[in-house]
């Protein structure tokens, strides 16, 4: 799937930031565990992926819950944007992958798959053996919870950043399942569930096993 990733993406540097095979394959590498079973066609058919050295400028519009559209301008680790490319930062691509539930790549890689169907909302194109129900209970439920921590100012298990949307929930959630998959588990069980599902994976499964 990685090789797949590396033949069908064009790996950019920006602001300084130089690609190489290495840097290139470390993406790809990352990208590539969420959709082992689903293939790299189901991130679908945008070309380039641009790395900048860390943290880069995003200016761009956001509609809030009322409706009101704002301006915004902030810096930002990654950026997948609707049918085009995907932005990151080296920086954050090098702090990932360490078990202890952050990946830029598997955050960006994942508003990819919500997007395959729509706009980012959180509910990524379900296989026709899952449940539509059964997904938005579990992370509707998983949502409202990390909202209340959120407000109630909660030392968090999971990154508050999941309490900004359900498009970034379902983001954040993904890097857990793959990355701290004993912590999603114990805190949201049944989003655990419907994630292995739908990735086609078990990381627990695969940890008790080795």
């Amino acid at each position: 799937v990685a090789a797949d990733l590396l033949h069908a993406r064009r790996f950019s540097g920006a602001g300084g930031q130089e690609m190489g095979a290495y840097e290139a394959t470390l993406i790809a590498a990352f990208a590539a565990l969420p959709v082992m079973a689903l293939g790299a066609a189901a991130y679908g058919d945008w070309l380039e992926v641009i790395v900048y050295p860390g943290e880069f400028l995003y200016e761009g519009h956001e509609t809030d819950p009322d409706g009101i559209v704002h301006h915004i301008r902030h810096a930002r680790a990654g950026e997948a944007m609707a049918g085009g490319p995907m932005v990151l930062s080296w920086q954050d691509v090098l702090a990932s992958g360490t078990g202890e539930g952050y990946n830029v790549v598997i955050h960006e890689f994942a508003h990819k798959l919500d997007m395959a169907n729509g706009a980012a909302d959180g509910l990524p194109a379900l296989h026709p053996d899952m449940s539509v129900a059964a997904w938005a209970a579990a992370f509707g439920a998983a949502y409202d919870d990390l909202v209340r921590r959120a407000d109630a100012g909660e030392d968090p298990v999971i990154d508050p950043y999941a309490a900004e949307s359900p498009a970034e929930c379902f983001a954040v959630l993904s890097e857990y399942f793959f990355e701290l998959p004993e912590a999603l588990v114990e805190a949201y069980p049944a989003v655990y569930e419907q994630m292995r599902l739908y990735y086609r994976q078990d990381p627990l499964g695969r940890l008790a096993e080795e």
